[in-house]
């Protein structure tokens, strides 16, 4: 039985249905039914994944001492009760809907299908976890089977590694602002001051010298243009709404879109780590309204409201396809990844009436509450 802890996912999920159904068939000896209760108790018991299983109606059948640990409940306290206590709202008022309208339509939305959701413990608190279900039909009903990892450690871990990379390469951006940038500077004035002093002599030469200034001004512009783009939101407060306009800017320059960026009143964000996830989330989303959607008019937006700031791109492209190429997603991806990072969500919508919305919504600091302007 010791070995069923090193079971794949896939394995469990077959051992779990080979042991629930093993009371179906009409030959089947009570030795037999002795032996798969026995094998489906020694699967959740040392499972190391959390195992939840819940009938049609959403009520918990078992839970098994991982799912104990995870969530901080015992089996006594939860088996019989909608398993929605197990979700922080707006889920857990929506799962019952969602469990209806699959046995109506048969359409699921997670059945099959791996997923990061976020889970609450016996104490309120919330965490990010891992969860796929399985179906499991019998003779006379189906139950569903939760698999549920705890990922809080992970998630902790990709925060910090984006953290140090984002701060390396605003690192390399001041420098190559206050480093390179100073010395072509002071090259191209060098430069200057030998066309001046070679003019009377030689017109050739001072024409080559003005040709190296003008080429270095070319390199200081380039490189402050690669700063730039490595640190694109100041430290200031009002730095992600400076970089949003500029965003605005530079897109509707060198794609030739109307883009537009709405700020009123101002949205000041003083988590430098927030207002530059919140920029390459816009960033992402202008480049896809672009590239993607083919949009000739795209909107940015910023606001605060309800204690959180919101973060909008919409565009009048063709829209977001229903299911997307194998190829395309990764940048959906890394923008809910980049929400995730800073505790908020992101959603991505075709729009009725043509074009695309992705609407990114992040709790405010402290900081942001204190100095934010007081809402209507």
């Amino acid at each position: 039985m010791n070995d069923l802890a090193r079971l794949t996912k896939a394995q469990l999920i077959e051992q779990l249905k080979a042991c629930r159904a093993g009371g179906c068939g009409p030959s089947v000896t009570e030795a037999a039914l002795r032996d798969a209760a026995e094998r489906l108790r020694a699967i959740l018991a040392t499972a190391v994944e959390g195992i939840i299983t819940i009938d049609e109606r959403g009520i918990i059948e078992s839970f098994n001492p991982a799912a104990e640990k995870i969530f901080g409940y015992t089996a006594a306290e939860v088996v019989g009760q909608n398993v929605n206590v197990l979700m922080p709202s707006p889920y857990r008022e929506e799962h019952n809907a969602y469990i209806e309208n699959y046995r109506r339509s048969g359409h699921a939305r997670i059945i099959g299908i791996g997923r990061e959701v976020v889970g609450r413990r016996k104490d309120g608190s919330q965490f990010p976890m891992d969860l796929s279900v399985s179906e499991v039909r019998l003779a006379d009903r189906r139950i569903f089977t939760g698999f549920v990892r705890d990922i809080s450690e992970r998630k902790r871990l990709e925060k910090e590694i984006l953290e140090i990379s984002d701060r390396e390469q605003r690192r390399i951006g001041h420098d190559l602002h206050d480093g390179l940038c100073q010395q072509l500077a002071g090259i191209e004035l060098m430069s200057q001051a030998l066309e001046q002093k070679i003019a009377a002599r030689s017109k050739s030469d001072a024409a080559r010298a003005a040709e190296i200034s003008r080429l270095v001004r070319e390199a200081i512009g380039y490189t402050r243009s690669l700063a730039r783009g490595l640190s694109p939101v100041m430290l200031e407060a009002e730095g992600l709404m400076s970089a949003l306009h500029e965003l605005a800017a530079n897109t509707a320059k060198m794609f030739r879109v109307a883009c537009q960026f709405e700020c009123d009143p101002p949205v000041w964000v003083h988590d430098h780590s927030a207002a530059t996830h919140l920029y390459r989330i816009a960033q992402e989303a202008v480049s896809n309204a672009i590239n993607h959607g083919k949009a000739r008019r795209v909107w940015i937006g910023l606001k605060s409201a309800g204690g959180r700031h919101v973060l909008s791109i919409k565009d009048d492209g063709c829209g977001i396809p229903k299911v997307l190429p194998e190829n395309q997603g990764m940048g959906l991806r890394i923008m809910q990844y980049r929400a995730g990072m800073i505790g908020g969500a992101t959603m991505v919508e075709r729009d009725l009436e043509g074009g695309t919305s992705v609407i990114c919504s992040v709790p405010r600091s402290s900081a942001d509450e204190m100095n934010q302007p007081h809402e209507d």
